[in-house]
Order: structure tokens, then sequence, then C-alpha cells
């Protein structure tokens, strides 16, 4: 078969089955019947607590709060460090819309800041505008890490705390550090299409214990917290149980249940999702007018996407692209489309917060195709969609 009529025909949302100790796990819970996390048999720990331990220790952090999904523990975050209505809040202009709807959430403001074309924050742009608020959210959109040691000296030297979207870093690392241990706190996702799947989830980590105790509170713990394996002393509670709003957004014991036996085995999953996304890009490497986003030596990152540049191509071709290539059985997500499409969106779709110029953002978005890279496809299944990118870019180019 010639390379111009392969067609692909896999699933590009289809996940791998939920592993048999899982499985067995959630079997449990429903025989058992007690999925409130708080609902335990004398003696017992509930599997939402052990999740919560279990997740501290293997991030190395001191405190670990389960709850019901990736963007709960955004804004959870922020109300936990006080960020109050009407504050300033920096985060990136090329993200997800859970990240600005979570600071809309708590009626903070989005500061956008300009992205490079490595996908990453501009840390110029940080540094130029660290002054104008007390928080980042930084998110690791699709799971680029910049370089956080210098985004963390910009920061600190301002006294601007960080929080970590890790939604997309869950197993990854820059210079030996975990994703979500470089800030105050990290959040991660369990949605069905991150690296650990519960449908919905997310978890909560920090060192810092008051922080900790006000996010477990506003999960949802009423009085309960010392039910909690991996939260603060008692005494940290009492400090702020009376001023702490219940906002009820905890894990069941069935998600839990789901996610500890995954969690076991991230390692083995991040390695076969980096063996898939090299396949991909090595076979779009050299491609005429395409621009692969290299990956730096002090960044172990988690492959389950990737991400490529059509920069300074015109709307029409990136789109001909497009739709050629979903022709072909490929599917390409565009992060300069005008309306938001999907998942897909952009600074300027979210109207809940002001719209600030941002040329350089503007023109890397425009040129951004993703692409989802899920363990369900083989590497047999990788170079074929590498080819069939190829070609069409190859094609599109050589007529533009």
């Amino acid at each position: 078969m010639s390379t111009d009529s392969e067609i692909f025909t896999g699933n590009f949302t289809q996940q791998e089955p939920i592993p048999e100790a899982a499985i067995e796990a959630a079997m449990a819970v429903l025989q058992h019947g007690r999925l409130h996390r708080y609902n335990t048999a004398p003696g017992e720990l509930s599997e939402t607590a052990l999740l919560e331990q279990e997740f501290a220790a293997q991030t190395g952090a001191k405190y670990c709060l389960a709850v019901a999904s990736g963007g709960y523990a955004l804004a959870t975050a922020l109300r936990a460090v006080g960020v109050q209505p009407g504050d300033a809040v920096l985060t990136n202009a090329f993200t997800l819309a859970p990240v600005p709807g979570s600071i809309a959430s708590v009626g903070a403001k989005p500061v956008f800041v300009e992205v490079t074309e490595d996908l990453t924050i501009d840390l110029d742009d940080l540094a130029a505008k660290v002054d104008q608020a007390k928080v980042l959210m930084l998110s690791h959109m699709r799971g680029h890490l910049c370089d956080m040691d210098r985004l963390m000296q910009i920061c600190d030297a301002a006294d601007v705390r960080v929080i970590e979207d890790c939604a997309h870093t869950m197993g990854a690392s820059w210079n030996g550090v975990q994703s979500g241990r470089h800030g105050i706190v990290g959040c991660y996702s369990c949605q069905t299409y991150k690296h650990v799947n519960s449908g919905e989830g997310g978890l909560l980590i920090t060192d810092d214990a008051e922080l900790a105790a006000r996010a477990t509170v506003l999960s949802g713990s009423y009085m309960l917290y010392e039910r909690h394996l991996a939260a603060p002393e008692p005494e940290v509670f009492e400090r702020i149980k009376y001023v702490t709003p219940n906002i009820s957004g905890r894990m069941d014991n069935l998600r839990a249940a789901i996610l500890r036996p995954q969690l076991q085995d991230l390692d083995r999953q991040v390695a076969r999702w980096n063996e898939r996304y090299q396949v991909i890009e090595e076979g779009l490497r050299g491609t005429p007018g395409l621009t692969v986003v290299e990956r730096p030596g002090s960044e172990v990152y988690v492959g389950s996407s990737i991400q490529f540049l059509l920069l300074d191509w015109s709307d029409d071709k990136v789109l001909e692209v497009v739709e050629r290539c979903g022709r072909r059985g490929v599917e390409l997500k565009w992060f300069g489309t005008p309306e938001p499409v999907a998942f897909t969106s952009r600074y300027d779709s979210w109207r809940y917060a002001d719209t600030q110029r941002l040329p350089n953002s503007d023109r890397v978005l425009a040129g951004i195709l993703d692409m989802r890279v899920p363990l369900t496809f083989s590497l047999e299944d990788c170079a074929q969609i590498a080819r069939i990118i190829r070609s069409e870019v190859g094609s599109v180019h050589q007529a533009a």
C-alpha cells in the first residue's frame, strides 16, 4: 500500500481496559456498599484514605487530598492559598478551559502569560508580569514542562505562590524533581483521558500543613478529618475549621479503589506512552513546513499526546491539513480555531476573562496541531499515523 492511500482505523478516544486488580478492588467496594469515603466499618481504612497515603508517598509530599475532579482540585487550591474575589491570578495563555475556569470560579481574574514555540509559559513575559499577582496557576499544558528552576526563581523573588496544574504531567519531572513538587500545591486529574483513569477524579498534594487542612475541610470533610492518613495533625484543623467553608467535592471509595492499582503501574505506563510518542516524533521529524517540539534534556515527559507546529501557515492551509488527515482516520485538534471545538479552546474564547493582546501566543496557537496518543495504539499504528501526517503536510506545503 502506498503512503498516499493508507487509512488509519484506530480510535483516538479508546482507552485500555481497567486493570483486573482495579476491577477486583472496585467489586469489593460495590459488594460491601460503603462508597462514601467516611463510611467505614470499625477498624477499616477507606480506599480513599489509602489512595491519599500512597500518592503522597509516591510523590514525596507530606499531604494529599483526593477530590472529585482535577478542576475541583485547582479551585480548592486557589481558595486554600487565600485567593479572594477580584484578585489577579497569573496563568498560561496556552491551556484548557478548566484552568481559567477555576480562577473565575473563585471570583478572581486571569492574567494570561505568553506561550513560547516550545509550548511552555514564556518566562520573560512572566518576569514582566509577575508583580501583577500573588499567585501563578501554572498549567503544564499537554505535558510540556518549562525551565522550572528559572520559573521558581522568578516567582520566589516576587513572593508569588505557584499552583501547578499537573493534569498532563503525572509521572513527569524536571531536573529530577517530580511535576507538582516545585510549587506550593500540585493538582492532578484522574479523568479518563489522563494518566490514570477513574472517569473523573483529582488529587492535590502539598507540604503546607495549614493549606492541606483548609483544602480538606473545603472538600467536605465535616469534622471527620481524623480519618485521613495523609493529612496534618488535628491541632492544625482546630485553627481553621470554624472559618473554612464546606464546598463538598470528595472522591468516593469506588474511584479510589480503581485508581490505587493504576498508580502502582504508572512508571510502566509512562514508558509505554513514550515509546509511542517517540515513534510518531521520529516519523514527523524533517517534514517540510512542520516543526517538531523538541524536549529538553532536563525534562522527563509523558507522551500521552503529541503536538507539532505549522508555524506561519495560513489558516486555510492548516485547516486543509486537519481535514485531509481526518479523511484518512487521523484526528488532529487545531488551537488556532476562532470558535471552541469540543475540548479545544483558546484564551480569547473565555469571555468571562479580560481579553489581553498576546501577539506571540496568537502566532503559536495558530500553528499548534495536537493529537492524543492512547495506549491502545501499537507502535506500528504510531508509525502509520506519522506517515499519514507527513504525507498530508507535505502535499499541502508543496502546493502552497
